[in-house]
Order: C-alpha cells, then structure tokens, then sequence
C-alpha cells in the first residue's frame, strides 16, 4: 500500500531487512510480523533510483513481516537537515534517518552504537576509506552505517576533447580504463598550467569559490594537498602555518585562470557550466554528465571523470559519504540494524551503484570495481575511475582532521574559499590569515 504526506514520496509496505549470517542476529523476529519501522531516506535526484532502494526494502520486510515506512525526503531546502534538527529536538521521528558528513557527529548522543554491525561489516566487505570512520566514528562508537546512496566522490570531470586541444593532456590515457592510473605528471603545477591554457582558449575550468558545498569540497582538497590544516586534530588553530600560506599562494594564482564570476557560484553553476560546453574540466560526481546526457549529449560524449592532481603532501580528493543512522528513540532498534546489514551487501551496493547511473559510491574496499563504472557511457568507460579502484587518492573533507564541532562551523561558513577570493582580490596574506583566526576563534567560544 502507498500513501503520500508532505515530503515527495511515502510508502507502506509489509517490508524488512534478512540479516547476513555473519552477523550475531541482530534482529530476532517472532512467528507473526516483527513491529514496525520507519525511514527518513535522501530523495534520490536520479530518476528511478528511489525505487530500486524501495524494492530493496521491500524485499528485506517481506522476509522478516516488519511494516515498514519509507519517506523519501529532499535535501533542496535544507528539508532533511531541518527534519533531522527537528527529530533530534522532539526525541520522535523516525527509527533510521539518512544523515550526511557532519551530521552523525553533531547527534552522537541520540543516536545507537552500531559497532556490533559495523565491525563485521568491514571484515566481510574491507575498510572504509579514512574519512568515513573520521566522520562516522566518534571516541570508539559508530553512529551509523554509510550507504551507497548519495555518497559521492567530487572529482576532475574533463572534456577529453578541450583537455587534449588546448592543454596538451590526454585524459584517457592518463587515467585508462580497466588499468591503474598513468598519471605521475598529474600535479597541481600541471593542473595550473592546464588551467591557464584552457582560460586563455575561452574554456576556463569550471571551478566555484562560493560557500556552498562544492566549492568548500575542491577549496579543501586542495589545502589537503598541500597539507594545510586551519586547525589541527588537538583543536589548536594552525591558520598561520607555512603550508596553509602555500595553499593559498597556490589558489591565488589558479583563481585568475578559473570564471570571473567563480565567488559567486553555487552548486548548480558548474554543473550549467559544463552542460554550456565552455567548461573544459569541473569538479563533480557524475550527475554534471548524466544532465549533459540528456541536454547535451555531444559534450557528455566527451567527459571523462579521472583523479585530483597531486600535491607536495599527496593526492586529495573531496568525498561526501552518506550514512542511515538509527535515533535512540527507536523502539525497534534491532530490525533497523538488520535492515542496515542487508542494505550494505555486496549484491543490494550493487543494485543502488547502478540504478543510480554510477553515481552513488559504497564506501567498503571491495565495492569500487561494480561493472556499472566500467560500461557506463558514452563514452564507455567514462566512470571507470570514479570509485577510486585503484587506491590512486586519498579521499578527504574540507576542514579535517578539527575536531568535529570547529570542523563543521569552519565547512558550513565556507572559510576556505573565502580566503581564496579575499587574498585574489588584493587583501594582503597576513590580513586573510589574521581574519580566518578570528572567525575559527570565534566559532570556538559559541
């Protein structure tokens, strides 16, 4: 049975999850049906995607007789940060909600420990990558599971065509399907030179420095590479270091290559900037080339997605992992863990990675080499590198390793790229340093 309410979709179904044997029977369901439980989920922006989570679901209850009731809720609005705000203050909502990066951590006392299904979760399906456990793990707990669906890597994505023409750089050579990656060249001083080639052809990278999440995510990895911390994992501010001084000497010098109107991009305009066919490279998870497959197709025949360059203290990429979190108000805690067990094997990753197009990415090591990545197109191949097969990056969150309630405010107020744009427009580097301590100062005595 399906019934509407205020968010996009809502259903009910005599549903729920089958615990994976390796797991100590989380969820112990009597002869007739199992309680009930309801989910707060992302609504997906792919189209179908939605129902292939909810088939999922469906085919978990079935099993185990739990009604289940999912709300598919949209984050355009900030509806399902206001949502989680709102159920945490009433202690009364949903038993599961789907929570992103800062999230677990900010109501880690609300939420259940799910460290007796997260640990033989990475035995059977292999690590989670150091950003996910920095996100989802605070002082030993889990908070949460993380899940395919929404979590994202943020990427070059590269017109092969304009990369090869104007900047001497063969993408796909570089970055081949069904190989490692061919590219030690691939540093921030050849991005650079790439980035001023392609200004100057008139296809200008299309890079934002707003304050929304895109542009905080590329402003971050580029500190990354540079090892540039604004504040350490002690807490301490370190704004004033040698290395935060290069990385943003570095931003500098790229921001005059990239749009002029870049301070003002949210995170629509590089998505509108690559469909435009100006962009020759973005930053971005595939859903920039899945709108240009179907308003754009002959500039999404030539998008190929590929890894961030290197840096002197490595290679960063920007990752923003989703994670199903259950409230400690739940009062059927058990059949959400089952639930959570069987929304993360191998076979269901595998169905959402490719009802999704490619664009939702597991976060276990065993998870990056789905066929989906290898025979997306046009052109085949182009998601190949997407999920980081090859170990080639690492992948990291703007304003790590602070510890999380600095980290959040340092990510959400956007200080990266503002001190990008304030040092490009002329302010002296002292004075952007000395404005940054003050900010981060002041987010620390709130």
């Amino acid at each position: 049975m399906v019934s509407r309410k205020v968010s996009r979709r809502r259903f009910v179904a005599s549903t729920t999850a089958a615990s994976t044997a390796f797991v100590a029977a989380p969820f112990v369901r009597g002869a007739y049906a199992a309680g009930k439980l309801s989910l707060g989920l992302w609504d997906h922006w792919v189209p179908g995607a939605n129902k292939t989570s909810e088939a999922l679901i469906r085919e978990w209850a079935d099993k185990e007789k739990v009604e289940v009731t999912i709300d598919y809720i949209t984050s355009q609005g900030n509806k399902l940060l206001l949502t989680t705000a709102a159920e945490a203050q009433a202690k009364s909502g949903h038993d599961v909600l789907a929570m992103a990066h800062w999230l677990p951590a900010r109501y880690a006392e609300q939420v259940v420990s799910v460290n007796d299904i997260m640990e033989p979760l990475i035995k059977q399906n292999g690590a989670v990558n150091g950003t996910v456990e920095y996100l989802g793990k605070v002082d030993g707990k889990w908070l949460g599971v993380p899940v395919p669906i929404g979590s994202q890597i943020k990427g070059p994505c590269s017109r092969i065509d304009l990369m090869k023409q104007h900047a001497g750089i063969d993408v796909q050579a570089m970055y081949p399907v069904g190989a490692p990656p061919k590219a030690d060249a691939w540093t921030l001083d050849a991005f650079l030179k790439a980035a001023e080639a392609c200004q100057k052809a008139g296809h200008a990278f299309g890079i934002g420095l707003g304050t929304t999440s895109d542009s905080v995510d590329t402003a971050g990895a580029f500190f990354h590479s540079f090892g540039a911390q604004l504040v350490n994992a002690k807490g301490d501010i370190t704004v004033k270091s040698d290395n935060v001084r290069k990385a943003l000497d570095y931003c500098k010098r790229l921001t005059a290559f990239l749009p002029e109107d870049a301070p003002s991009w949210d995170d629509a305009s590089n998505n509108k900037w690559l469909v435009s066919g100006r962009g020759a490279l973005i930053m971005n998870p595939p859903s920039a080339w899945a709108v240009a497959k179907r308003d754009a197709p002959k500039v999404a025949e030539q998008c190929w997605t590929h890894g961030f360059p290197s840096g002197p203290n490595g290679r960063y990429a920007p990752y923003i992992p989703f994670f199903w979190n259950i409230w400690s108000f739940s009062k059927n805690a058990a059949a959400a863990k089952s639930l959570l067990v069987f929304i993360s094997s191998q076979t269901s990753a595998e169905k959402l990675v490719a009802a999704s197009g490619g664009y939702d990415l597991p976060s276990f090591a065993n998870f990056t080499e789905f066929k989906t990545w290898a025979e997306e197109e046009p052109p085949k191949g182009t998601l190949f590198h997407y999920p980081n097969p090859y170990n080639h990056q690492k992948l990291s969150i703007a304003a790590a390793p602070a510890p999380h309630k600095i980290a959040e405010q340092i990510y959400n107020q956007g200080i990266m790229p503002q001190m990008i744009v304030r040092h490009y427009k002329g302010e002296a580097m002292d004075k952007t340093l000395d404005w940054a301590s003050r900010e981060i100062e002041g987010f620390m005595r709130n």
